[in-house]
């Protein structure tokens, strides 16, 4: 396809779609992924991270017209936007876009929710702006990624504040001209990179694209221009932060085909290519049983991306406990544990995790594919047992159920605030698509 007025066919579809012609099945995806981000928000929001941001931002904000999601703070809706961003990807529990790993909820859903308690708007208004902020983060990834992510460039970060800057111009009422300079501005924004993984960065890049989303929907509402063809010029946001530029992937099939109805949600906290090496070994650990007290030594074959991602043989702190796939097998098959409290400071330096992770090697093989692994354990008697995972649990062909992801809200929330509260906020959340607004979701989501 040729890059002819890419940025401007993307914003006329922002801002013309309407809630009747979203699929039924994707408007509840939608909910969906709004409800896994949210308790994710609130799971993450008394991480050592979110205590740091809050402690440098919070001079510096605005009227406090914006909660934060499981915490008692208030702030102006840009600086909320960034700390709620933060909370709801620092477990590294959120939801992905498996085709290009992107974390689609975390920039675009911190930024609305922040946005609609000064800015009325109904829930199903709300769930369609989310959906198009999807849509076009999603897309626009499709059209850089693998290239992109190669090069080192964190893609929830950089196509995130798309999304964040649709969905946020949505509620502001862009019309597609404001829309186009809102794209460009959040295009000028794009960053994120790979080397922060495993350090408090990492959910930075959600933050901030959620903030920097809805700051260039805020600065198009104003009259503030752009470029026009941010995202295809020479010298736009996909020649210049990609080898691959496939417009197709952007505009075909706007209205037929959804990326936001592709989304998956993590039933393990950490990265999405470790999931099978933990499915298989808590499978492993149900056959065995005691006899997890016997294993010799643990070999796993994976895809050359597991290794580049979460190759960190002797992580230090929890948040490289979650990019360390050795770390991840030892706590599974010891603890059969893949939720928070298996990616801790505590867990990664327990000494039966170190001991049983340092008898854990793991080679690559580019035949296997990225959602698989091959598991190999041996017995201190000699004796083998081998599994193979072909698919994850939480992938599109195993994905977690309302009931699971519900589940997920409540065991991850409760620390935060109270089982009982947790579970009402979760029902909450499953209603927004017909609520009158949505904005009572975040009060109810403050602690």
């Amino acid at each position: 396809m040729t890059q002819h007025d890419i940025t401007k066919r993307l914003a006329t579809w922002i801002v013309g779609l309407t809630g009747e012609a979203i699929p039924p099945s994707v408007r509840a995806e939608g909910v969906r992924t709004f409800v896994n981000w949210l308790g994710c928000a609130v799971g993450g929001a008394r991480h050592e991270t979110v205590d740091c941001a809050i402690a440098a931002v919070a001079p510096f904000s605005g009227p406090a017209r914006a909660h934060v999601i499981g915490r008692s703070e208030r702030l102006d809706e840009l600086h909320a936007a960034l700390i709620n961003g933060i909370s709801s990807h620092v477990l590294d529990y959120d939801d992905t876009h498996l085709k290009t790993i992107i974390h689609p909820a975390g920039p675009v859903a911190s930024a609305i929710l922040a946005v609609a308690e000064s800015h009325p708007v109904s829930g199903r208004d709300f769930i369609t702006a989310l959906i198009a902020g999807v849509e076009a983060e999603c897309r626009i990834g499709n059209s850089v990624y693998p290239d992109h992510y190669d090069r080192g460039w964190h893609i929830t970060g950089t196509a995130g504040v798309f999304g964040a800057a649709a969905a946020t111009g949505r509620l502001l009422g862009l019309d597609a001209r404001q829309m186009t300079y809102a794209l460009g501005i959040a295009a000028t924004q794009a960053s994120g990179l790979r080397e922060m993984f495993g350090t408090m960065c990492k959910s930075f890049h959600p933050g901030r694209a959620a903030q920097n989303g809805a700051t260039a929907a805020f600065l198009a509402k104003a009259g503030f221009d752009s470029s026009e063809r941010a995202i295809e010029a020479p010298r736009g946001f996909a020649n210049v932060l990609s080898t691959k530029q496939d417009y197709a992937e952007i505009v075909d099939g706007l209205g037929e085909r959804w990326e936001a109805g592709l989304n998956t949600y993590k039933p393990f906290a950490c990265g999405i290519v470790i999931h099978p090496a933990i499915d298989g070994c808590q499978q492993l650990r149900e056959e065995l049983g005691d006899r997890v007290a016997a294993i010799r030594s643990v070999d796993l074959v994976t895809h050359p991306l597991v290794l580049e991602l979460t190759g960190k043989k002797t992580p230090r702190t929890g948040l490289e406990g979650k990019f360390s796939v050795y770390h991840a097998a030892a706590t599974a098959l010891l603890r059969g544990d893949g939720s928070p409290t298996a990616f801790t400071d505590e867990m990664v330096r327990a000494p039966e995790i170190i001991d049983l992770r340092d008898r854990v090697s793991a080679r690559s093989d580019a035949g296997i594919d990225e959602d698989a692994v091959v598991i190999v354990l041996t017995l201190d008697d000699g004796s083998r047992i081998e599994r193979r995972v072909d698919h994850a649990i939480g992938s599109l062909e195993h994905p977690l159920s309302d009931a699971a992801i519900t589940t997920k809200f409540v065991n991850q929330s409760e620390p935060v605030i109270g089982r009982e509260t947790a579970q009402r906020l979760a029902d909450l959340a499953w209603a927004i698509d017909t609520a009158d607004a949505a904005a009572p979701v975040a009060a109810a989501a403050a602690a």
